[in-house]
């Protein structure tokens, strides 16, 4: 039996989001920092440039998790940790997965009852249910966090020569699938990921700003108009599209080039 105030909100942290047993903590303000670095902290804050923190709540009638390498900061509770390799051949899998999309091979696998805590981050913890991505979820290189235990991790590669050189969005990717809560990293908040359904249609994205899509979708890179000449000379050059029917989560605001800088 433990007891602890982490679930009571205070000036400097507060719970804002929560999906099933997963929760997300946000620290509002940097309150253990020297006093010169306090002008930049008090503006960071103000800009949502805040560390988070990812706390699942495990017992025996849910399961085990799985989580990032390297990331757990707290366990409390009786909970235990195994490495989630199942033989030499598995191990060999992971290596191989590990190399071709930078994830971690080892992915901690957590039993038991209590609370696993994850370290912080300032990157935006999302969490999503693969219920509602019934093929399954491509997700961008180390986007992954944690996820239950009856989430899958696969690999898929690309399908044709083009979106594999020219897509900016790695040659192999992983695939979440099955069903359950998983907890990605993204480089932006919910509020900011436009969300796109696709019914035997198109969309067209001018760089690698999709953080995850449907593996049933077709993705290519094409020229953004019908000729060579008439791409160069609308300076949009190769889209990546993806054509089919499912979903695609875009960041629209992330690392693009096409954003004017304002003038001072």
């Amino acid at each position: 039996m433990f007891t602890t105030n982490l679930f009571s909100d205070s000036e400097s942290r507060k719970f804002v989001a929560r999906k099933e047993n997963f929760s997300v903590i946000e620290y509002e303000r940097d309150i253990s920092i020297a006093p010169g670095d306090a002008q930049l902290a008090f503006f960071e804050s103000k800009m949502n440039v805040r560390k988070r923190q990812l706390v699942i709540e495990l017992s025996e009638e849910r399961g085990g998790v799985y989580a990032q390498a390297g990331d757990m900061q707290m366990i409390m509770g009786d909970i235990e940790a195994s490495t989630g390799i199942k033989g030499a051949g598995d191990l060999l899998k992971k290596f191989v997965g590990s190399a071709a999309t930078s994830e971690s091979v080892i992915k901690p696998y957590y039993t038991g009852t209590g609370l696993l805590i994850l370290e912080p981050t300032y990157r935006f913890i999302i969490m999503t249910d693969i219920d509602d991505w019934p093929e399954g979820m491509v997700i961008e290189d180390r986007m992954f966090l944690a996820a239950e235990e009856s989430v899958r991790m696969e690999l898929t590669a690309r399908k044709n020569l083009s979106s594999a050189i020219l897509g900016g969005e790695g040659l192999i990717n992983t695939l979440l699938t099955g069903s359950g809560i998983a907890a990605l990293e993204s480089p932006v908040p919910q509020d900011e990921l436009i969300e796109v359904e696709l019914k035997n249609d198109m969309l067209k994205v001018d760089g690698n700003m999709a953080v995850a899509w449907s593996p049933g979708l077709d993705f290519s890179v094409q020229k953004s108009t019908s000729t060579l000449v008439g791409s160069f000379v609308s300076g949009e050059g190769f889209v990546n599209v993806y054509e089919g029917t499912g979903r695609v989560l875009i960041a629209p605001v992330r690392s693009n080039p096409g954003i004017a800088v304002p003038v001072k």
